[in-house]
């Protein structure tokens, strides 16, 4: 494995926590999460720094960027974009909406109706979107990151698990820590940082990045050890439904781009569990009486699971 690739990719993460402060881990998943080729959800409280963190990563990636803030009234032709009728041209011309971007913020995503929702999931999962029987392709590379508020907040709809199964990783920022508060508290206006930074890699080279991503090893013992892992998940012991085939080769394919990150040509098991939390705890409802949330169940089940 080509050791520069790693280098670049620290890089880039080194760059982005010079903006989001006291959240290189955080940074690392959202990263590892654009190598795999998913989308990312991070669900916190406003103000935390989500949309600085998008800003920051398709600056710093040369990548288009834009930002929809979700309501209630949003409808999918102000995502995908409407056709208008030009007299000059006597033809209906399309405008494409902010979907057609490299990088979509998309804002507060619970706030929207199930229709935009649905349409957003279309052009997740399938790279495309279809206006008025013509299907059109999205750039690429296609990231979205979508923000959720907290469910007992106001105004909120629960995105359907389909929806949440397109997502392939799910975290939160939280607050800062004292140190990183007082550094933010001191600095500037965090934006305008990130606008002055030049990119770490271009599109192409990231492109070519997500593709050195499918070439990472497996070994039969670490695909024994994920299957263990999947099983877990399935015996009812843990969770009230266990994993789908699809969700565990998101696993898998997250975990190989936390390898490519670290240098490595093999995927490790603790790839794996550095990963898995994020990447199924959104997935997955614990089992009544567990006590804890899933994320913490998904830690428990790992301590449980002995490697083959």
């Amino acid at each position: 494995m080509d050791v520069s690739i790693a280098r670049q990719l620290s890089k880039l993460v080194d760059q982005i926590s010079t903006i989001v402060v006291g959240k290189r881990a955080q940074i690392e998943d959202c990263v590892a999460c654009l190598l795999a080729g998913g989308h990312l959800l991070i669900e916190d409280v406003p103000g935390v720094g989500k949309t600085t963190l998008a800003h920051t990563l398709s600056v710093s990636l040369g990548l288009d960027f834009r930002r929809v803030q979700f309501t209630a009234d949003l409808m999918p032709s102000d995502l995908i974009g409407v056709s208008v009728f030009e007299r000059a041209k006597d033809q209906f011309v399309f405008h494409p909406g902010p979907v057609f971007a490299q990088v979509l913020l998309a804002d507060e995503i619970n706030r929207a109706g199930p229709k935009t929702q649905s349409a957003l999931l279309e052009a997740m999962e399938e790279q495309q979107v279809s206006v008025e029987n013509d299907t059109r392709k999205l750039p690429q590379p296609f990231f979205v990151i979508g923000t959720q508020n907290p469910s007992d907040q106001l105004g909120t709809y629960p995105l359907p698990e389909s929806q949440l199964d397109r997502f392939l990783l799910r975290i939160t920022l939280g607050y800062p820590d004292r140190a990183a508060e007082r550094e933010l508290l001191s600095g500037g206006d965090r934006r305008g940082a990130a606008l002055a930074l030049q990119p770490v890699l271009r599109p192409a080279e990231l492109l070519a990045a997500q593709q050195l991503v499918h070439q990472v090893r497996a070994s039969e013992p670490l695909l024994d050890y994920l299957q263990a892992l999947i099983a877990a998940t399935r015996s009812g012991t843990w969770f009230v439904e266990g994993l789908s085939p699809r969700a565990g080769i998101a696993v898998l394919r997250v975990a190989r781009a936390k390898a490519l990150m670290g240098g490595r040509d093999y995927v490790a098991p603790d790839d794996i569990q550095a990963i898995l939390p994020q990447a199924i705890a959104h997935r997955l409802t614990p089992v009544a009486g567990a006590g804890r949330g899933a994320a913490e169940q998904v830690r428990a089940m790992i301590e449980a699971t002995p490697i083959p």
